[in-house]
């Protein structure tokens, strides 16, 4: 049954003095209605119980970010594609930012607002969990005045919040002090968007020598509201992460939820994600310490000496040095983007350099120069090919010659994962590209590889 559009009354005061107004003096008569998306669902249902709405729609009151040195506040009214495409947002903040790109389609995310899913309420709002680890705080405004409050004190029961029936949600307060914390937002549904949670998660941890200095997480979909683990980061705080340490946080994290069984999915399942998510953060966070030990270490190396242990990674000396000299450097993300910034800034005869360090494909032997540890990456890349048939690899042979008779050089491909079959394939197919092209194509190869390598030496 679809609503009828003559039962409705609304109304768009354009600013929020006048929106207040209407508000204190019919207090719990008006539904305040941002970008619809939630609203528009219940009303085409015919299931829409408020028949007078008042539009925050636009509202630049509403839907401004700020950003000072020790807080950022985030309007109501913004939207989830403001909160994706802002910078700080983006940096600092990468939790909120991962919730907005997961709530609905590229057109839900241009009407949806992070105040309208806040006020839902909904146990499965994707936002809420990253603003409890966040520690966020609620500015709500009336008529009579604001108010601030915390977000794990806002949702009070199963959609019911702390907002009187007179407030708004004005902004979002967040911290600025999460920036060298390991960020890890997930989100299990049948889709990653247009998809309500079945269990979604954030969580924030910072270690040092001594252990875990600080963990949060907080979850949804798990109880009739969002949910800081307070057990579960107690029992980690202050630890090193063990088997034992992570078999026990499993058990405590489910101990502190309360799932059902409804349409999406069952308490049982739920559960069991939630242990194997936690499980999935600590083991995270494991590995991004062990990336900082080892850059923290390769960032204190005399240059050369820096330069000649990630040699291995890519036979380039232009780009080894290159990326010493952009030390310190932090972390994967940002030794990543460095190295590919400075592999597509050299020159050809750079990139073929890099070339002559690997061996052929399908062959054991590497060229003279190359380091040990170079030659142990090109053998597990190469693994699969021991298991092909002797005709495979008599045409990889044959192969080989003809693109070094061809371009002058040894073929290139990542091989990693990748069949000798597959790629003889590639082989062939390249063997019809130009000087140019393959040149480009070849470098591109290297770059992957490059990156695989990397990811290899920070977990060495």
């Amino acid at each position: 049954m679809r609503s009828e559009p003559a039962e409705y009354e609304f109304v768009s005061p354009g600013s929020l003095s006048a929106v207040l107004s209407i508000l204190a003096r019919e207090p719990g008569q008006w539904l305040p209605v941002a970008g619809g998306t939630d609203v528009m669902v219940l009303y085409g249902a015919g299931k829409l119980p408020a028949r007078r709405l008042v539009s925050l729609w636009n509202l630049p009151e509403l839907r401004r970010i700020d950003v000072r040195d020790h807080e950022v506040t985030v309007g109501a009214g913004s939207t989830y594609t403001d909160l994706r495409e802002n910078a700080v947002l983006r940096t600092e903040f990468p939790l909120l930012a991962a919730a907005a790109s997961w709530t609905g389609g590229i057109a839900n995310q241009n009407r949806g607002t992070l105040g309208g899913n806040i006020v839902n309420a909904s146990p499965a709002a994707d936002s809420l969990p990253a603003l409890l680890v966040y520690e966020a705080d609620m500015v709500l405004v009336s008529a009579r005045g604001e108010r601030r409050v915390r977000s794990v004190d806002f949702h009070t029961g199963y959609k019911k919040t702390l907002l009187a029936p007179d407030e708004l949600v004005r902004c979002i307060c967040l911290k600025r002090q999460f920036h060298d914390y390991f960020s890890y937002p997930r989100k299990v549904g049948a889709r990653n968007a247009q998809a309500i949670s079945k269990v979604c998660v954030a969580a924030l941890g910072k270690s040092s020598d001594r252990g875990m200095e600080d963990v949060r997480i907080a979850a949804g979909s798990v109880a009739p509201v969002p949910v800081r683990l307070w057990q579960t980061e107690r029992l980690l705080r202050g630890q090193r992460i063990t088997s034992a340490l992570v078999a026990e946080a499993r058990k405590v994290s489910v101990g502190e939820i309360s799932p059902i069984d409804d349409i999406r999915s069952t308490a049982a399942y739920r559960s069991a994600v939630l242990a194997n998510v936690v499980e999935e953060f600590l083991t995270g966070l494991q590995a991004r310490d062990g990336h900082y030990r080892v850059l923290a270490r390769w960032n204190q190396l005399p240059r050369e000496q820096a330069a000649e242990e990630i040699l291995a990674c890519c036979g380039s000396v232009s780009w080894a040095r290159g990326l010493v000299s952009r030390r310190p450097i932090e972390d994967e993300r940002s030794l990543l983007t460095s190295s590919d910034d400075l592999w597509n800034g050299l020159t050809p005869n750079d990139w073929i350099e890099a070339f002559s360090k690997h061996p052929r494909i399908g062959e054991r032997s590497v060229p003279a120069g190359t380091g040990a540890r170079a030659a142990v990456w090109s053998a597990q890349e190469q693994a699969n090919i021991t298991a092909a048939a002797q005709s495979v690899h008599v045409a990889l042979e044959q192969g080989n010659l003809l693109y070094e008779r061809r371009f002058g050089r040894v073929f290139i491909v990542c091989a990693t994962g990748k069949t000798a079959a597959e790629m003889l394939e590639i082989l062939r197919k390249r063997l019809a590209n130009d000087d140019a092209t393959e040149l480009y194509e070849s470098a591109e190869e290297q770059r992957k590889i490059t990156n695989i390598r990397l990811k290899k030496w920070l977990n060495s």
